[in-house]
């Protein structure tokens, strides 16, 4: 790559772009992503439980969040010394859909990204007169032809809601999932005022020209993907009017998913280069699309070459940086389309990769032919559930299916006065509690009957990995929500029919089965949010009010007393779903027998007598039974169901095991510690001889000095603000170092990562704003020690927030300011020591 020095990066877009505003000259090209992620929250508990296999991070959603969407929104731009000089906001100019069920996560797992992406659509609706990049999506990800009309409709008004609420604005454009199409989905986009999509160009038949006089040419067969995608095609629907359709390049669509397109701008430019026409028009557009994790999730460190594609390349080759709808406004279709019937970007036989065994999605040997029988299975539970819909609703809203369409404003927002102001709205009278909480259980069974069809369950080649378990989960609690509302039990039936499905797997043989292991094991009930309570509130100081996932928790009353290695704990608890609005009062007592061993009894609330007595029974027989007596007491006031440590939620299970092994873990160390110790010499004559260290004494060493080196983390994060001399403890971690190096030890301290991390953010912080004015060349030095020592014990700091953080302090006339002060003290030592800081971040800051 050719050396850069560091300018805004927006600077050349928009100086190239200042006088094509308005008129369509020359090449413009538009980059799409579509970002989509699976769903995958507990429908229970409405969050994501932790999933091992994306180690070291909590969720794959997470995993992606660090390698994909984090890094376009901070996408960095090197210079040859690899120092940065520019970051790139990549939604600033991709055109780019975020499935709706993604950018919920997203709102709540970093807010700062969330609205950076809505930032970057706002910023390119003022770069573009108004045309914003983003566009929206099918709600969740669901094949809209094989969906009947009414879950259509209610999917693309459920995506244009979401879209205007997160975007502010109506879209322009929608992604279909899968780019999955037929016309009686055209004719419900158009209907909702959708103006353009965007196809693959293997799903176009025909196309023929629109003349200035009304007349049009002959038609054109092009259904072997030979369709030209430099330009924008209207599409007739009878009855409802036109849409415009743009496709992508289908081969560099490809080779940026496949191939090593994206290896770099150059790379990019050249291949892209290829698709201009050598024809006399007076613009037209390259159009590229692909799935927008492949920015950095699929293929590492790829936001980069786009950043600088967009930022730089691009704008030196005289070429717009666009987007759709930004050209539309520009260009208006001179060409007409007519599409093939039924239509995917990722199955060549239309829409058969979601509901017969197509072979697409296959592999490993394994067959598909479970696919019909779960897609009938479905469609017969849909039907069912819409019968208790028809006939249950009208008790409840005055307009069914328009409840059903708006609920989704709901979804987004599920705080009490917005959740009333809708059932206001909708219902006919006012509504008691107990009609509340059925009326928004039908619309949650509604919710999740669309859930149950995302595509994702179908995509892949079995029914029992994640995706189709996951599908059949939603199908679950949408039966459930049936019975609590109509009495209607369909969980047999619907087990029989997906019998029909057969497995690749022998363990469980069919679909049935799948259900019976891994659905039905995972179902939740207030029972268990209740038990998860007891048995964490041994090991949490729960305030009154607490939420637990997606329940409210007030506590009524509670009492705990530790007797030796016993603990006993009496409560009473008010559980209310902030989904349902479902609440119920219980009562439950918790032992702690020591271990793993818990045993833990719930039953509803009757009156204060029955618990006063509960309580007093179950304390004095603490003093005066044994253990065996009181769990018999415990089964005998509360009944003979229990629960223990496996019923309670496992991200607390989790937690309270590691908090069980403190005790267990401490001691152990300081053995190993011991054992260390008294062997030192002998370890150092096995090394000095350069003979195999026997493993005892090795697993002593490496137990014992990580477990010092995690006593001198945890001091440094307690005990040494940025305000303290950290110069010891830094010493101390790099002969920690050291020693662990030269016994071949691998250190294991997982909290130092995070220590180090944010120790260098408050030093960074500390020189940023000024207030270290006298310090700056010590604290700057400490920064590089950190980032040293970080080396030293092989963790990998991640530097990023702190580069961000002086990159825009330099490039965003904080600089200037600084410059300023030195022309007037000529001593000061900032701008030199930022230079000296930019070094060691890797910050390009000037010469």
């Amino acid at each position: 790559m050719t050396t850069v020095t560091a300018i805004n990066p927006n600077k050349l877009t928009l100086e190239r772009q200042e006088n094509t505003l308005n008129t369509a000259t020359g090449i413009y090209v538009t980059v799409h992503g579509h970002f989509y992620q699976p769903p995958r929250e507990n429908p229970y508990l409405n969050a994501i439980e932790r999933q091992p296999s994306a180690q070291p991070f909590h969720d794959w959603n997470e995993r992606i969040f660090h390698e994909c969407y984090r890094n376009n929104v901070y996408a960095r731009i090197y210079n040859d010394q690899g120092q940065i000089v520019g970051i790139v906001n990549n939604f600033e100019y991709l055109s780019f859909n975020i499935g709706a069920t993604l950018m919920s996560w997203l709102e709540k797992y970093d807010r700062e990204i969330y609205q950076k992406i809505t930032e970057a659509d706002r910023a390119s609706c003022e770069r573009l007169n108004g045309h914003g990049n983003a566009i929206a999506q099918v709600y969740n990800h669901i094949i809209l032809p094989l969906a009947n009309e009414r879950d259509k409709y209610t999917q693309v008004r459920w995506g244009i809601t979401d879209f205007y609420q997160r975007f502010g604005r109506h879209p322009e454009g929608m992604w279909l999932a899968e780019t999955a199409v037929d016309y009686p989905t055209l004719g419900v986009l158009i209907d909702e005022g959708i103006k353009f999509i965007i196809l693959a160009p293997s799903q176009a038949k025909k196309c023929r020209p629109m003349n200035a006089d009304g007349t049009t040419g002959e038609w054109l067969e092009v259904g072997g993907g030979q369709i030209d995608p430099t330009r924008p095609y209207r599409c007739y629907v009878k009855g409802h009017g036109h849409i415009d359709i743009f496709f992508y390049d289908g081969p560099i669509s490809g080779d940026m998913g496949f191939g090593d397109v994206l290896s770099s701008s150059h790379n990019f430019y050249s291949r892209l280069k290829l698709a201009v026409r050598g024809d006399e028009r007076q613009s037209q557009l390259i159009s590229v699309a692909t799935d927008g994790e492949t920015f950095g999730h699929h293929k590492r460190d790829t936001e980069r070459c786009i950043a600088y594609a967009f930022t730089r390349e691009f704008p030196q080759q005289g070429w717009n940086v666009t987007n759709y709808a930004h050209y539309l406004s520009l260009v208006e279709p001179t060409w007409e389309v007519e599409l093939k019937s039924v239509t995917a970007w990722s199955c060549s036989h239309g829409v058969d990769r979601w509901q017969d065994d197509c072979g697409c999605g296959g592999g490993g040997g394994f067959h598909q032919k479970w696919r019909r029988p779960l897609r009938d299975s479905l469609n017969w539970l849909r039907d069912e559930l819409t019968k208790v819909y028809k006939e249950v609703a009208p008790s409840y809203f005055a307009d069914i299916w328009k409840a059903r369409d708006e609920y989704v404003e709901v979804i987004l927002d599920r705080s009490l006065e917005n959740v009333e102001r809708f059932l206001a709205k909708h219902s006919p009278q006012s509504l008691p509690p107990s009609e509340q909480v059925d009326a928004l259980r039908l619309l949650e069974m509604q919710r999740h009957s669309l859930l149950m069809f995302t595509s994702c369950g179908w995509f892949f080649e079995e029914i029992s990995r994640p995706e189709g378990t996951q599908i059949l989960r939603y199908a679950s609690r949408a039966i459930e929500l049936a019975g609590e509302i109509s009495g209607i039990q369909l969980e047999k039936q619907f087990i029989k029919r997906l019998k029909k499905a057969p497995s690749n797997v022998e363990s469980f043989g069919d679909g049935g089965e799948v259900y019976l292991q891994s659905v039905i094991p995972n179902q939740i009930t207030l029972k268990q949010v209740a038990a998860h309570y007891a048995i964490s509130s041994l090991y949490t100081n729960y305030s009154t009010d607490e939420t637990i996932y997606c329940y409210d928790a007030h506590q009524l009353d509670y009492q705990k007393q530790q007797i030796g290695s016993l603990t006993l704990a009496v409560g009473q608890l008010k559980l209310t779903s902030q989904i349902t609005w479902e609440s119920t009062h219980y009562v439950f007592g918790v032992i702690h027998l020591g271990g793993w061993d818990f045993h833990c009894c719930i039953q509803p609330f009757t009156s204060r007598l029955a618990y006063s007595q509960i309580k007093s029974q179950l304390f004095s027989a603490l003093k005066d039974m044994s253990v065996v007596e009181v769990i018999l007491l415990m089964s005998d006031l509360f009944g003979n169901q229990s629960f223990d440590l496996q019923q309670i939620f496992g991200e607390e299970r989790l937690i309270i095991r590691d908090r069980l092994m403190e005790t267990t873990k401490k001691h152990l160390d300081q053995l190993y510690t011991q054992v260390y110790r008294d062997n030192y010499s002998i370890l150092l004559a096995y090394y000095r001889d350069d003979v195999p260290v026997p493993q005892e004494l090795q697993v002593a060493a490496q137990v014992a000095i990580s477990y010092r080196c995690t006593q001198v983390i945890q001091e440094l994060a307690t005990k040494c603000p940025v305000s303290c001399n950290v110069e010891g403890y830094l010493m101390e971690l790099e002969a920690i170092a050291l020693e662990a190096d030269h016994l071949n030890c691998k250190l294991e301290v997982p909290e130092a990562k995070v220590t180090l991390e944010k120790l260098m953010g408050d030093f960074l912080s500390q020189i940023l704003d000024g207030t270290s004015i006298h310090t700056i060349e010590h604290d700057i030095d400490t920064i590089k020690s950190i980032i040293d020592i970080g080396k030293l014990l092989k963790i990998d700091l991640c530097l990023n927030r702190a580069q961000e953080q002086l990159y825009f302090f330099v490039h965003q006339k904080s600089i200037e300011s600084i410059i300023e002060q030195e022309v007037s003290m000529p001593h000061s030592p900032k701008l030199r020591s930022l230079f000296k800081l930019g070094e060691y971040l890797s910050v390009y800051c000037g010469k």
